[in-house]
């Protein structure tokens, strides 16, 4: 089972992790922090460079932290509330990634529930340190908090859809 868990966490982790390098960066394919904040424009999304960078090290931080098995609850609260924000982005798109669908963000909202729920396992941060078990209530907390916390950052820094002269929807 620990080694199972180490290999999701890696995954998760690391996955979650490049996406937001990629927001602000130009490594693993991404466009520069000017893509990023080109990118939450385009999603409707209000706050320029200071949205893309608070998202990109959202989720840098988060996904470093769920690799290392690291303040498992706090990491998957983060992983949680960076991705049900992109979840609610792509919404609209159905579910499946093909049609740019909110599939993927799903999967590692899942997987970092999943985590703070079972704990990182033996090989970890959190082990090493003496952290563990954590208490029953920080799974439940952590999945709260983050989502929580999208919610808030979508109702605070999305601007809603405006119908254009031309008949098409544009942001406001």
């Amino acid at each position: 089972m620990d080694t199972g868990l180490l290999i999701l966490r890696l995954l998760a982790g690391l996955l979650i992790a490049g996406h937001g390098v990629q927001k602000v960066s130009f490594r693993l394919g991404g466009s520069g922090l000017a893509g990023g904040i080109e990118e939450f424009r385009h999603d409707g999304f209000r706050g320029g460079a200071l949205t893309a960078l608070a998202a990109g090290a959202g989720q840098i931080g988060s996904g470093l932290l769920l690799a290392a098995g690291a303040l498992t609850p706090l990491a998957a609260a983060g992983a949680i509330g960076v991705m049900t924000v992109a979840l609610t982005v792509k919404w609209p798109n159905g579910l499946w990634v093909q049609k740019d669908g909110y599939e993927y963000p799903l999967v590692l909202i899942t997987l970092a529930a999943a985590l703070a729920l079972t704990g990182p396992g033996r090989f970890s941060a959190d082990r090493a340190l003496g952290l563990l078990p954590w208490p029953a209530w920080s799974a439940v907390a952590a999945v709260a908090a983050g989502s929580a916390a999208a919610l808030a950052t979508r109702a605070l820094l999305h601007r809603p859809a405006a119908e254009s002269p031309t008949g098409g929807i544009r942001p406001r």
